[in-house]
């Protein structure tokens, strides 16, 4: 009797399990949230519009897509809300190397090993910019200006204690120059300080000094980078980005570039982890994806699991020894 009672248990379990479609995976059961920790009309904003652009376009999510802005306290307030989500599978953040700064610079309480990581779909360059009608031809022209200059030159950049200006403390550390670093709302507002001849140089993104570079008024000098972009069609009427010669070249050995990664928030299942890997790998090989890169000048890349994980890992520690030799980690 027993023996026709577990033949039967499996039996009706085995039915029940095969009438089951095999291609029912996870999938959003609701409109999903993309979280961007800036303002509106920033490389965040602009890149989350791309994206709920290309999924409804291309129908890769049956729910709505929704972006929303939390931007406050340097964007804070979309790491925290991350943090307080968890097991929500339906919403992810397009993060970038705040990650690692915010919680340093601020001491807020939050580490990236929180979250679900899902994949690294670009990497965002610098590039060393001077005034188009400046004296500074060369990197060694500027580097050797910066060394004898008495008040030291200004160097212009989005915000203290981000991206800019580490590239900055990091020239510092490897020239022996020093810099007066003058921080902005935006990279707009760095660009127009510089055609204006109100700072020395930026060290803008490609993207925040595209239209001034195109009209002839900013010098792009060397790009923050391992390697030369690969973008080969004219942006100006002579250079191209991949004309750009990398710092490292030109005798200053600094290289930085900024994740733009995809992460959704604590608890996430490995299954459902694994749909919004295969839905980014989508994302990354349509047209649009594939324009946008270039047109941001962001460099492609396709990191998961481990690769993922391992390069955070090396980016963070980066991070916190430049921002520890700065003096930029709070006490």
């Amino acid at each position: 009797m027993l023996g026709r009672l577990v033949f039967g248990s499996a039996l009706t379990l085995g039915l029940a399990m095969a009438a089951v479609p095999a291609s029912a995976a996870w999938e959003p059961q609701k409109s999903v949230e993309i979280i961007v920790a800036a303002g509106a009309g920033g490389a965040s904003d602009q890149m989350a519009r791309m994206l709920q652009a290309v999924i409804q376009k291309h129908e890769f999510i049956k729910k709505p897509v929704v972006v929303s802005l939390k931007g406050g306290a340097s964007g804070a307030e979309a790491l925290m809300d991350m943090k307080a989500s968890a097991n929500d599978p339906h919403k992810f953040v397009i993060a970038y190397s705040l990650i690692y700064t915010l919680p340093l610079a601020a001491k807020i309480p939050f580490n990236w090993r929180e979250l679900s990581p899902v994949a690294i779909v670009a990497l965002d360059e610098f590039v060393l910019w001077t005034n188009a009608e400046g004296p500074y031809k060369t990197v060694k022209d500027f580097i050797d200006a910066a060394k004898a200059a008495n008040p030291p030159l200004k160097i212009g950049g989005t915000g203290s204690k981000r991206e800019d200006h580490i590239i900055v403390a990091f020239m510092e550390k490897k020239t022996g120059a020093k810099f007066a670093y003058l921080p902005y709302k935006s990279g707009g507002e760095a660009a127009t300080q510089l055609v204006g001849n109100h700072i020395a140089a930026n060290t803008n993104n490609p993207s925040e000094n595209l239209e001034v570079w195109r009209a002839g008024q900013v010098r792009a000098l060397c790009v923050f980078a391992n390697e030369r972009m690969g973008y080969t069609a004219k942006v100006t009427a002579t250079q191209s980005w991949s004309d750009i010669p990398t710092c490292k070249s030109e005798g200053l050995d600094v290289s930085y570039s900024m994740l733009r990664g995809i992460f959704l928030p604590p608890g996430a299942s490995a299954e459902q982890i694994a749909w919004y890997q295969d839905l980014f790998k989508k994302i990354s090989a349509t047209p649009e994806f594939k324009e946008y890169l270039e047109k941001q000048a962001l460099k492609p890349v396709f990191l998961t699991g481990a690769a993922m994980t391992d390069f955070l890992a090396k980016d963070e520690a980066l991070h916190k020894d430049l921002m520890t030799a700065a003096g930029f980690v709070a006490n």
